[in-house]
């Protein structure tokens, strides 16, 4: 599927639409839809979608915009938007940690030194869900993740009934979680990293 590739990010990535027809003037310049690393500018954005996607759910927000800002600054390398004509659809934010498994101060650190990319937050925006964006977007997080020899692996933690999801996605279960929020408890997931050495060698990664 070409608009999901493999490539780095060399470069944001584009999807631009047809060409009009001749005469027909352009109406905007923006890409139809771009792929690219967040920057603390978007953390409002993010939240704002965050906030939507969560506060009905479980009461709570996965990270405030005090901790989205300081993830966008330490790691921005380690998220992800999808841009429809530049407006925020999607995105992912992640860290990297230093141990097999998560701890409560998973959710607030980012270790530089780490092997393992902890994803804090998928959130799609109200009007783009039921569409499969999650599933790309994930998808594409994860061939990227392929592309950087540091990471081994990617892991979550989710409430029970996201675990299809995330098993659609190549996620496995490692049990319950140690890290709980108010009443809320988790199962942690990981995906393998370290399997995909053909694809870094063959992507021009």
């Amino acid at each position: 599927m070409s608009m999901i590739s493999a490539l780095p990010f060399l470069k944001p990535i584009h999807f631009r639409p047809p060409r009009s027809f001749p005469g027909r003037q352009r109406r905007h310049t923006l890409p139809a839809s771009e792929f690219r690393c967040l920057t603390p500018e978007d953390a409002v954005s993010v939240f704002e979608i965050e906030r939507e996607a969560f506060i009905s759910v479980s009461g709570d927000c996965p990270l405030h915009l005090d901790e989205i800002r300081h993830f966008l600054n330490q790691c921005p390398e380690l998220s992800l938007g999808w841009f429809e004509e530049g407006r925020l659809v999607a995105f992912i934010i992640g860290s990297l940690w230093d141990q097999e498994r998560l701890s409560q101060d998973a959710l607030t650190l980012h270790k530089p030194h780490g092997s393992t990319v902890h994803i804090h937050v998928l959130a799609v925006h109200r009007t783009f869900r039921q569409q499969g964006k999650g599933s790309i977007l994930m998808w594409r997080y994860l061939q990227y993740l392929c592309c950087l020899p540091y990471v081994r692996r990617a892991t979550l933690m989710c409430e029970d009934f996201l675990i299809p999801f995330y098993s659609k996605c190549g996620f496995k279960v490692r049990g319950p979680c140690v890290v709980a929020v108010g009443s809320l408890n988790f199962i942690e997931m990981q995906y393998a990293i370290h399997g995909h050495s053909f694809m870094r060698r063959n992507s021009g990664c």
